[in-house]
C-alpha cells in the first residue's frame, strides 16, 4: 500500500515536470515569434493588451524628459547589485509618455551617492522592445513609492504611482532601449522563463529515478521475505 502511494506520487511528480517543460519551450516559442514579427510604430498604435505584444519590437519617435528620471533599484545584473535606467519618453502625438529602460548601471560604494545617468534631450527615434516591468519576488509595503529627489529612486515600479510624480500618464510597460543604441548602458535583453525546460527534464528525471530506485527497493524486501518465509 505504502509502495504504491510513493510511486504514484513519484511518476506524477515526474509527469508533472514534463508538463511544465513543454509548457516552457512553447512559452520561449511565442516569444521568439514576437520577437521575428514586425517592429510597431507606438507613435501610431496604442498598446492595451501588453501581453499580446510582449517581445515584441517597437519604435518610438519623440523626445526623453531627462530631467525627472527613475532608478530601479535592486536589480543583479552578473553578481553585482544595481539600479535600471527608467527615463520618460514623450511621443510625438501622444498624450501617455513610455518608461525606456535605457539599461543597468552599477551600484556605487556609497549608496547616497546615485550614478550620474544625464544625458542632452533632443527630438528623436528609439528602436527596441516592448516587455512587462521588471518583477519582484516579495513586494514590500511601500516599495512603489518614488523618492523625493531626481533621478527618483524606487523599488517597484507601478506605472500609476509614477504618473502623479511626474505629471503626466505612463503607458503600462516599458520600452528596452535596444543594445546598438546610443546613451544606454549594459542591455543585454534575452528570452528567458525562471526556470528552463532542460532544468524541469532534469528534476523529472531524479523523480523517476526515485521511483526506480523506490521499484527495486521494494523487489528486493519482498524476494528476502519470500525466502524468509519459505526456509
Amino acid at each position: 500500500m505504502i509502495y504504491t502511494v510513493l510511486m504514484t506520487l513519484l511518476c506524477g511528480l515526474g509527469f508533472w515536470q514534463l508538463a511544465r517543460s513543454e509548457q516552457k519551450r512553447l512559452l520561449l516559442a511565442q516569444q521568439q515569434a514576437a520577437l521575428d514579427a514586425g517592429s510597431i510604430d507606438l507613435n501610431q498604435q496604442q498598446i492595451i493588451d501588453v501581453d499580446a505584444v510582449r517581445y515584441r519590437k517597437a519604435r518610438l519617435k519623440g523626445r526623453y524628459d531627462n530631467a525627472h528620471q527613475f532608478l530601479l533599484d535592486n536589480q543583479i545584473v552578473d553578481g553585482k547589485n544595481g539600479y535600471y535606467v527608467l527615463t520618460p519618453f514623450v511621443p510625438e502625438g501622444q498624450g501617455t509618455a513610455v518608461l525606456v529602460n535605457r539599461g543597468w548601471v552599477a551600484l556605487g560604494k556609497d549608496r547616497n551617492v546615485l550614478p550620474d545617468v544625464s544625458f542632452a534631450a533632443v527630438t528623436r527615434q528609439v528602436s527596441g522592445r516592448i516587455n512587462q516591468f521588471p518583477s519582484v519576488g516579495i513586494k514590500l509595503k511601500g516599495a512603489e513609492i518614488p523618492s523625493d529627489s531626481w533621478p527618483s529612486v524606487v523599488q517597484l515600479v507601478d506605472s500609476t504611482v509614477l504618473s502623479e510624480k511626474l505629471g503626466y500618464p505612463l503607458a503600462g510597460y516599458q520600452f528596452e532601449l535596444e543594445p546598438a543604441a546610443e546613451e544606454g548602458y549594459k542591455r543585454d535583453w534575452k528570452i528567458n522563463v525562471p526556470i528552463p525546460p532542460e532544468k524541469h527534464v532534469a528534476y523529472a528525471v531524479q523523480w523517476f529515478a526515485l521511483a526506480l530506485t523506490l521499484t527495486a527497493l521494494f523487489i528486493w524486501i519482498s524476494t528476502r521475505n519470500r525466502s524468509e518465509q519459505s526456509a
